[in-house]
């Protein structure tokens, strides 16, 4: 194992150890707050260090192996040698494992996430595949346990979505989703279609983590608009009659939120401020990555929303992964929400990325 990975991992047990005798001081466990991070930083720690005492374990069993094997003593030297067999590819296996326990984490993963999706270049089409992919991500929500909050929704003419915007509550689901933003391309034939050609059309997802705390983007009220008009869509009678959805302008960015989905216009200017805290936050990290972009550039892509990154192809029953070249020939069940190992393979393939970034350092 390399001298600076060992290191890392002698600062973690050390640290550890430090938690666990703050633990028990009475001054911490008085600071609910203080209790509560050393609590969860305990946590993250713990499956590391028993990784690296497994670790340590192994080796030490080696090293005994060897040394019966070299005391001379034929009875012991056979059990010592078949002990050694036994270890063979442990401690590389184990190694690997701390390696990628030892990446970096994104502080978003374990939470929600905001999910918009808008219909891009081929019309109807477009619009009526933008309102496929809102489902396929419902139904992905449903099988993960996730609750969806629609926040903001342009149904169109043709009975597909010019635009939503929702959020997607529960465990984890920015970490399952973060590589759907991007460009997804469909290739069918339209009902609409006499002469069965096949169209393309184009769909733009973005996928935002939320930021726990609004206190962490800071927001001027004078640089912030607030337009209040009728709802329009379904939505029922009071639709007509009250102005409760609420349209947020941040002024200095340009940025534009909406939310009209509930009855109170308190509620959805919460909702609207919520989902513009996180665009503006993801517009940070944007302006931090796009600096050391050419240094370190994720293997599964940029993120960036005009990148297309996925084809659906109907007629041959078909969806392709640009990004790591994944090719899949169930095409009804991705639609119905099965996509889940999709977005385990672009996680492992970023995993797999940052770890050649990090053994090159």
């Amino acid at each position: 194992m390399h001298d600076s990975m060992l290191k890392k991992l002698d600062q973690l047990q050390n640290r550890i150890n430090e938690i666990q005798d703050l633990l028990l001081d009475s001054k911490t466990i008085e600071d609910i707050e203080k209790y509560t991070l050393l609590n969860k930083e305990f946590s993250e720690l713990k499956p590391i260090v028993e990784k690296f005492d497994e670790y340590n374990n192994v080796l030490k069993s080696i090293k005994d192996a060897n040394e019966i094997i070299e005391s001379g003593d034929d009875e012991l030297k056979v059990l010592a040698e078949d002990d050694l067999k036994s270890y063979l590819d442990i401690p590389e296996k184990l190694e690997q494992e701390l390696k990628f326990m030892l990446l970096p984490k994104d502080s978003a993963d374990d939470g929600s996430a905001y999910l918009e999706i808008r219909s891009g270049a081929g019309g109807d089409e477009a619009s009526i595949f933008a309102g496929d992919l809102f489902r396929m991500y419902s139904r992905l929500s449903e099988r993960q346990g996730w609750n969806l909050e629609v926040i903001d929704i342009k149904p169109s003419e043709q009975g597909g979505l010019k635009e939503v915007v929702a959020k997607l509550n529960g465990k984890s689901v920015f970490k399952v989703l973060k590589f759907e933003s991007g460009v997804h391309r469909v290739q069918r034939v339209p009902e609409t279609e006499s002469q069965g050609r096949v169209h393309t059309s184009t769909c733009t997802v973005a996928v935002l983590p939320e930021v726990e705390e609004v206190q962490d983007i800071n927001i001027d009220k004078n640089d912030l608009r607030v337009d209040t008009f009728r709802a329009s869509g379904a939505g029922g009678q009071h639709v007509n009659k009250t102005d409760s959805a609420v349209r947020l302008t941040h002024i200095p960015t340009g940025l534009v939120v909406e939310c009209q989905d509930g009855r109170s216009q308190h509620k959805n200017k919460e909702k609207a401020l919520s989902l513009l805290v996180a665009k503006l936050k993801q517009q940070e990290i944007d302006n931090q990555q796009e600096s050391i972009a050419s240094e370190r550039k994720i293997l599964v892509g940029t993120g960036d929303r005009s990148e297309k990154i996925r084809t659906y192809n109907f007629p041959q029953g078909r969806m392709t992964d640009h990004r790591i070249k994944l090719t899949q020939h169930n095409l009804d069940q991705i639609m119905d929400g099965d996509i889940k190992e999709i977005c385990d393979a672009l996680l492992a393939e970023n995993q797999l990325a940052m770890l050649s970034q990090l053994e090159s350092e």
